[in-house]
């Protein structure tokens, strides 16, 4: 069973369009008793940094989360700002993150970007893993996944680094710290590629 955190802020039916294509049973918690009995969460997450966090910290999830992820060390992934959110803090705005992963969310040094159009960083891109995981099983050799932040995750630990991609400069568009996982890139977007992602995640 995935549960996927439904506060107000990212696409829930693309993810549960998927799970339905791969037969996995899905649940959608909006309430603090949703989350109950929580085998796997997905952090889900778009737009600004500091809106996300005011919409997860109001929505009445916040103490419940904390207790599954750092105490009952339930499996948890977060996508784009999702991933972002469990970082310490990010330059986008005021507010602490979940602190879930030691790391900072920083801005694209545009001076380093070789496009026309600079950031946000939007479309397809590779992704490449540093690690054997479960996660990217099947898919450790011409992935492509597609993207769309201007804003990126800095692990303060090297070894936190699930997997890179070049964007100007090479950053951590997975990371993965005990039972955490953060992917930059949107699997929902991305056709094959993210299915198998998104099935590996409910086989961990």
């Amino acid at each position: 069973m995935i549960t996927i955190i439904d506060y107000g802020v990212g696409n829930i039916n693309a993810f549960v369009n998927v799970y339905k294509r791969v037969d996995v049973p899905v649940k959608i918690a909006k309430s603090k008793d949703d989350l109950l009995d929580a085998e796997k969460l997905i952090l889900p997450g778009v737009g600004h940094f500091d809106h996300a966090m005011n919409q997860l910290n109001n929505s009445g999830m916040r103490d419940t989360l904390d207790d599954l992820v750092l105490d009952k060390k339930i499996p948890v992934i977060g996508i784009c700002v999702g991933m972002q959110m469990m970082a310490n803090s990010s330059d986008e705005g005021k507010l602490e993150g979940l602190k879930w992963i030691d790391a900072t969310v920083k801005k694209f040094d545009e001076t380093k970007i070789n496009q026309v159009t600079r950031l946000p960083h939007m479309g397809w891109n590779d992704v490449k893993p540093v690690k054997d995981m479960e996660l990217f099983k099947g898919l450790e050799k011409d992935s492509i996944f597609y993207f769309l932040h201007t804003y990126y995750f800095h692990c303060h630990n090297n070894e936190d680094i699930m997997a890179v991609t070049e964007y100007g400069e090479e950053f951590a568009s997975a990371a993965h710290h005990e039972n955490k996982y953060g992917i930059q890139f949107h699997p929902e977007k991305s056709h094959h590629y993210g299915e198998i992602l998104l099935h590996n995640f409910a086989k961990l």
